[in-house]
């Protein structure tokens, strides 16, 4: 298991458990349909990756009245 998803900080980070599991779904489906990771990949999973954008503050997920979506920081 990835050692930042056993902390609350991640969650408080995003603002909660359901925030986090649609951004970490929404990126992992950008990824998945060939966005490129904003952070090096190392031999690392698309789940790890995303968590380390979440960590970096590389994303963030937004919510514009009618939809969630994933806001990308370079």
């Amino acid at each position: 298991m990835i050692e930042a998803l056993k902390s609350d900080f991640i969650v408080n980070k995003v603002g909660g458990r359901f925030k986090l599991c649609t951004l970490i779904q929404r990126r992992l489906v950008q990824l998945m349909e060939g966005a490129r990771p904003l952070v090096p990949r190392d031999g690392r999973s698309d789940l790890e990756l995303v968590i380390e954008e979440i960590l970096q503050d590389k994303i963030t997920l937004d919510f514009d009245g009618s939809a969630f979506e994933v806001t990308q920081y370079v």
